[in-house]
């Protein structure tokens, strides 16, 4: 019998990218196994093949633990054996291409046996070129903006913007979008990398060859109505260890940003499985069987039925908590318990 009581340690899964960057600062460090020059793109942290170091599953990946163990590893209220949440950092040097994701049930329709994807971005650090895309200019029609994706030029046909630190971004089904250069961000998504390209600059993959358009699927599940879902409000929220940032949650996932200044104590939520990636700092996780370290870029699985647990940072040290929500109890009646205006909860709230 297995014995998910602590706080679990996974590897990270690094993946080279035409777009990305050799250095990870300030989260990781290279891999020794790219060659010099080749660019890294994405570093997911709770992928398939990411691997535990601790605990019961020690060597096992996620994607073996969570068919074996189910809901003891995930939480009685996920039903799937697949890790419920996707989550990755991306580096950026150049733009993306230019994308949208279908929802569940466009997702069923035209590729059976895979999920939709909803996700939303934190802004690590933006550079000076730093830029998203997100959302399709007012006026804009289908058939101008199909036009300008067969010409490799829809980026003057969508809204550009310049992000800020910190800042969070929702991105819904249907949502046209792109990640410009100069960025780090944070990305949290349903576990589904289904993906449609609509415009790619005209540019070659790292086989040589273009990279294949989507532009039917695409089209058919684009809103070209979809609002840019960003500048939403900041919620901290004080706390004797620090603050605590609610920064927007759905029904897939939620995301909190603690800020711990001392000693905290936790516990594994009811039902469900959270994960803490370590943005800054460095301290210890300790248990009643003993204490590890953490260090930034750590991620931290802990399991539902995990008993308490205190993170002692040894410097002031910021985390990324996310976990599939109640959004009613977790983030609506919570925030408004603690005196936060209804319309600021509508605002980091999605259905």
């Amino acid at each position: 019998m297995s014995k998910f009581d602590s706080p679990l340690l996974l590897s990270p899964v690094f993946l080279p990218k035409i777009w990305g960057r050799e250095k990870l600062d300030p989260l990781f460090k290279r891999p020794a196994s790219f060659p010099r020059g080749e660019l890294i793109g994405e570093v997911w942290i709770t992928a398939d093949e990411s691997r535990f170091m601790n605990g019961p599953v020690a060597g096992m990946t996620l994607r073996e633990a969570s068919r074996t163990f189910g809901p003891e590893l995930n939480g009685e209220n996920w039903k799937e054996d697949r890790f419920p949440l996707l989550a990755k950092y991306i580096y950026t040097s150049d733009w993306l291409s230019v994308q949208v994701h279908p929802d569940d049930e466009q997702a069923a329709r035209f590729n059976p046996g895979e999920r939709g994807k909803c996700e939303m971005w934190y802004i690590v650090s933006s550079g000076r070129k730093g830029a998203l895309l997100s959302g399709v200019k007012k006026g804009v029609t289908a058939a101008k903006l199909e036009a300008a994706f067969e010409k490799g030029t829809s980026r003057s046909e969508l809204n550009l913007f310049h992000p800020e630190d910190g800042e969070a971004i929702f991105m819904p089904p249907g949502t046209i979008h792109a990640i410009g250069p100069d960025l780090v961000l944070f990305e949290v998504e349903e576990n589904s990398d289904l993906t449609y390209r609509l415009d790619d600059f005209g540019r070659k993959g790292l086989d040589g060859k273009s990279r294949p358009l989507h532009l039917d699927k695409g089209m058919a599940v684009a809103r070209l109505d979809a609002p840019a879902l960003r500048d939403l409000p900041v919620i901290n929220l004080k706390e004797p260890w620090g603050t605590r940032r609610f920064v927007a949650a759905c029904g897939y996932f939620a995301l909190e940003e603690l800020t711990l200044q001392k000693g905290a104590a936790f516990q594994g939520r009811s039902g469900a499985v959270e994960v803490l990636s370590v943005l800054a700092g460095s301290g210890r996780v300790e248990t009643t069987a003993g204490w590890m370290g953490f260090h930034t870029g750590d991620t931290w699985l802990i399991p539902p039925k995990s008993v308490e647990y205190r993170l002692m940072p040894r410097v002031k040290s910021r985390i990324l908590k996310f976990y599939v929500p109640d959004v009613e109890r977790d983030f609506r009646q919570y925030l408004l318990r603690r005196g936060v205006r209804t319309s600021k909860i509508e605002r980091i709230t999605f259905a």
